[in-house]
């Protein structure tokens, strides 16, 4: 049974502040090392819960803020970009379920550190008129390649958005969210314990769901056991309404012949499938460089 762990740092135990979320300074580089932590946390849990193998797929930022040389050699690594697949790329691999590490709610929205893809650029993204964040986005996905969401770990906002669309999934709530940049945090070693648990009864429910292992009673199985493991899926034609940060993005976009612009702020355009829209988005977010 292989697994996939898509890799964030917003949702991380301890991290509030946009400051530890971009390198160059020594609060980032303790927020990586909790984001590492949690990282092997979850692997710890998959291998328990029957994986025979997992990948990790670093998910914030430049995709390359995991300390490699600290994680739990088991299991394998996706680093770096462009990657055509983003937050979901190993997927490609076979995968049977995905875990999101460390996720935050969707932009504008009341979570730390909210946002969609790229804070700077976007305000609010709408597939087929429903909001939706980069848990929302990428678990769609994962769905549309057959690969359901297991587990999810952030603040208790991220997981209120999105256990709709992941009904069987186990989560691990890091913090409760006072506003952009404030909470009430658990320690990074109990967020840890509880990843490692959630993450465990995750992957054995998955395997016995599936019938890949055996049923086995322990204390991390839940009495409220869900054992249908659907897909998040959203039937294609894909609409996705993109409203920006500002007129100058809107400009910016629209130079791409794909997309309409509906008022000043915002654009829309039209996609086959999640995985040509999340490549769509991924191409405006890298565009938007041209304004800073």
């Amino acid at each position: 049974m292989k697994i996939l762990i898509s890799a964030d740092i917003e949702g991380v135990a301890g991290v509030f502040h946009a400051e530890q979320t971009r390198p160059g300074n020594g609060e980032y580089e303790r927020a990586r090392r909790w984001m590492t932590e949690e990282a092997n946390a979850a692997i710890r849990g998959a291998f328990a819960g029957g994986a025979t193998d997992v990948l990790v797929n670093d998910s914030h930022g430049s995709f390359r803020n995991l300390l490699v040389d600290a994680l739990d050699p088991r299991a394998r690594y996706v680093l770096g970009k462009p990657r055509y697949l983003g937050m979901m790329a190993g997927l490609e691999q076979q995968c049977h379920g995905v875990m999101l590490l460390g996720y935050h709610s969707q932009a504008q929205g009341h979570g730390v550190l909210a946002h969609t893809i790229n804070s700077f650029a976007f305000a609010r993204v709408e597939i087929n008129g429903q909001a939706l964040g980069e848990a929302g986005l990428y678990g769609a996905l994962a769905g549309e390649m057959g690969v359901p969401v297991l587990f999810g770990s952030g603040d208790d906002q991220f997981i209120a958005e999105n256990k709709p669309h992941f009904a069987c999934a186990q989560w691990v709530q890091t913090k409760l969210a006072y506003g952009h940049s404030s909470g009430l945090s658990l320690s990074p070693a109990e967020a840890q314990a509880d990843i490692a648990e959630a993450s465990e009864r995750a992957v054995r429910d998955l395997g016995e769901s599936t019938g890949m292992t055996a049923p086995v009673r322990s204390t991390l199985q839940a009495q409220d056991d869900c054992v249908d493991f659907q897909p998040f899926c959203i039937a294609a034609p894909i609409s996705c309404q993109l409203t920006t940060q500002g007129p100058a993005f809107a400009d910016l976009f629209c130079t791409l012949p794909m997309l309409v612009r509906t008022d000043g702020v915002t654009v829309q355009f039209v996609a086959d499938s999640m995985q040509q829209t999340i490549r769509i988005l991924n191409s405006l977010a890298a565009m938007s460089f041209m304004l800073r």
